[in-house]
């Protein structure tokens, strides 16, 4: 290659450099996941026995009871009979249509991975809202997350624990996490200071303030990252059934594979009927919460 090459010709590493990188690096995953592996996989152990048990739970009890439930939460949560009767009628089609044990798989994983979701992130948006270092730090992270394809991080994850509901989990909420962390800071620096400083003025500690003033404020920002993290997770079902994970996502892979066009729609309308039940709950609570919250300050 001539030295004016480089005017025509992306100047770019040996393939033989790019080569020898790339199994440097692959080698040292590997044996990364063959020496600590065993350890990680040990360390979810609790988790995985806690998702088989509510799986178990949800599969094994008996449907009208868990709709029952369901609905019971549903309406204490919104207190609207007209939600209330949409989340039945629809819990009820899905059974009428054969989808009762998958969408009860799926409705485990996402709840579970709702809930680690909240409570890894929560406090991680409350970290970074103190601290404009901690934020330039965490904000890059949160933007890999959120635009790395899923397909991507499932490689080391599935090469690190195999196949199964706990690298699913895994995957899942490095995908649905990103925005309950964003919304939680966003929320939380976006309290007035006059609010703070008069909490202050009347002998308020660092932590009253957090749990007394800013958290309650932030409250509906809150929940908004909350509905998108369970919008993000439901999205991942389809994602997570090609590494083993059971529900819904298994017959709508099915159907890519082999061309069923209903067996697809269906199950993809069920994931569409959790992700509305999930959103309007989530939504109605936080405006009941916000009107509560206006209430008891005016009052």
């Amino acid at each position: 290659m001539s030295d004016s090459s480089w005017l025509t010709e992306f100047p770019q590493l040996e393939r033989r450099d790019l080569i020898d990188i790339r199994k440097g690096l692959d080698g040292a995953y590997r044996s990364f996941s063959r020496e600590y592996g065993e350890t990680i996989e040990n360390f979810f152990d609790p988790l995985l026995t806690f998702l088989i048990w509510f799986e178990k739970l949800l599969i094994n009890s008996p449907w009208w009871i868990v709709v029952a439930v369901i609905v019971a939460i549903v309406y204490a949560a919104s207190r609207s009979g007209k939600l209330t009767l949409g989340v039945l009628a629809s819990l009820l089609t899905i059974g009428y249509f054969g989808m009762w044990e998958d969408t009860m798989r799926t409705l485990s994983i996402i709840t579970v991975c709702t809930l680690l979701s909240i409570g890894i992130g929560i406090p991680i948006g409350i970290l970074i809202s103190r601290s404009n270092r901690a934020q330039s730090i965490v904000n890059p992270i949160l933007d890999i997350m959120q635009t790395m394809p899923a397909f991507v991080y499932l490689i080391p994850v599935v090469m690190l624990l195999g196949i199964g509901k706990i690298p699913g989990v895994i995957a899942v909420i490095i995908y649905a996490i990103p925005p309950v962390i964003r919304l939680t800071n966003l929320g939380i620096r976006l309290v007035s200071q006059e609010t703070l400083e008069a909490a202050t003025a009347y002998g308020a500690t660092p932590t009253q303030r957090l749990f007394g003033v800013q958290l309650p404020l932030a409250l509906p920002t809150i929940m908004a990252g909350i509905n998108q993290t369970i919008m993000m997770a439901l999205s991942m079902v389809v994602v997570a059934s090609m590494i083993g994970v059971k529900g819904l996502g298994q017959p709508v892979l099915k159907s890519i594979t082999n061309q069923y066009f209903t067996l697809g729609l269906l199950n993809g309308l069920a994931i569409v009927a959790l992700a509305i039940i999930f959103d309007r709950v989530s939504q109605t609570y936080a405006k009941r919460t916000q009107k509560h919250l206006e209430g008891h300050n005016n009052g």
